[in-house]
């Protein structure tokens, strides 16, 4: 019997030592979560022969428990390694079979698409448009490497201050190459629909009637449509056009883009005492783009960086959670699977109920404690040494038994 016993604690021992060594040797594995062995005490007495008094017949190797502590974050400055800081895993596909990790290096593979080491593909929610996403479904991360497209200019957005004092000028023909033929002139660049930039001046010539100007505008040196009258209130506030839109007629670009048609927006223009101040100056064309970067929020949005200053949503990293991590099943390359002890997947974002943040250019490093990993080495290797000393002990016994004579 002692036999049978020892060597169950042999066997336990060794179970032991092989998971600290499991854990020593991925101390360094990112993403990777330590495991402790538990240990069970077995009877070899049935339910109909209980005694408060029975012998054990060893021990057994109950279960190998996971610890889901959260790992130091270590910044690597790659853009598309992620770590996420709290609770939840990154969701990865391997051809539609899913799995989940706490390890993200990643990076993009010749077709663009955000892969791990073997190849299994990073989960997004797909962008739907002003800042959503589509959490019901996933859909694989694929970095978007063609240019952004351009944008024809649709408005201009023109802010300034009109001097009260200002004189009607010299020259009453207007003629945009002589200077006394208007007061004040303001330029911007604007696009076409093939992202091709154009110079958009709009001109200001006081009137002779109080508190009324003239404006026209010119695109590449040449007119568009005619004379548009602004008025002014005694407090200096524009009062015409309504709302102060100016439409303009549209201008067929040399390019061989579509027409430009432009609404300029005068409601921030004022008539005060002082100089002619330009205040605000925008408008909403831009040109084509090429791909500069890409950025990850910690909130997960992806977004593609372009040089006309544009920046793409690509999608948001998906989440997953469970409600009993330490059932999820281990699998190779630091990934887990779903369970029935597990529990079903909880999908979810980043910030968002008991999901963690994500840092983009970081890993999470292995949650391995080598001191303690050390010392349970040392108890592993005693508790083998005694349970090899209690076979020693129960042959010496047996021998001699046997040499009674």
């Amino acid at each position: 019997m002692p036999f049978n016993i020892a060597l169950s604690g042999l066997n336990a021992a060794s179970d032991d030592l092989g998971v600290t060594a499991n854990n020593i040797a991925n101390a360094n594995t990112n993403g990777f979560k330590q495991s402790r062995a538990e240990f069970a005490e077995v009877f070899a007495a049935s339910s109909e022969s209980l005694t408060a008094n029975a012998i054990g017949s060893g021990v057994r190797l109950k279960s190998i428990a996971q610890e889901f502590s959260q790992g130091n974050v270590d910044f690597t400055g790659n853009t598309l390694d992620l770590a996420i800081t709290g609770q939840g895993f990154f969701t990865l596909s391997d051809d539609g079979s899913l799995s989940y990790t706490r390890a993200g290096a990643f990076s993009a593979d010749r077709s663009g698409f955000v892969t791990d080491a073997d190849g299994r593909r990073l989960q997004i929610y797909p962008p739907v448009g002003q800042g959503v996403f589509n959490t019901g479904d996933l859909q694989d991360l694929r970095l978007f490497t063609g240019q952004n497209p351009p944008q024809a200019s649709t408005e201009i957005e023109l802010g300034l201050n009109l001097p009260a004092d200002a004189s009607v000028p010299v020259n009453p023909v207007f003629d945009s190459g002589d200077p006394s033929s208007f007061n004040h002139t303001t330029s911007t660049t604007i696009y076409d629909s093939l992202g091709a930039p154009h110079t958009a001046a709009v001109y200001f010539i006081k009137d002779a009637a109080a508190n009324t100007w003239q404006t026209r505008m010119q695109i590449d040196g040449t007119d568009v449509g005619g004379t548009s009258t602004l008025a002014f209130d005694q407090a200096g506030q524009i009062t015409t056009p309504a709302g102060g839109l100016i439409n303009f007629p549209p201008f067929t670009p040399a390019s061989g883009a579509s027409d430009i048609t432009l609404e300029l927006n005068l409601a921030q223009t004022t008539q005060f005492g002082g100089s002619y101040a330009v205040n605000t100056l925008a408008q909403n064309g831009f040109t084509a783009g090429r791909l500069t970067g890409i950025e990850i929020d910690p909130s997960g949005v992806v977004f593609a960086r372009f040089t006309n200053g544009r920046s793409d949503e690509l999608g948001k990293v998906a989440l997953s959670n469970f409600a009993s991590v330490g059932n999820l099943g281990q699998i190779s390359d630091t990934n887990w699977v779903e369970t029935f002890g597990s529990g079903d997947v909880l999908r979810g974002e980043a910030g968002t109920a008991t999901f963690g943040l994500i840092q983009a250019g970081a890993l999470e490093a292995s949650n391995v404690d080598l001191t303690e990993q050390l010392v349970n080495m040392i108890t592993a290797q005693r508790n083998f040494q005694a349970n090899a000393q209690v076979i020693s002990t129960a042959d010496a016994i047996t021998q001699t038994i046997i040499n009674i004579r």
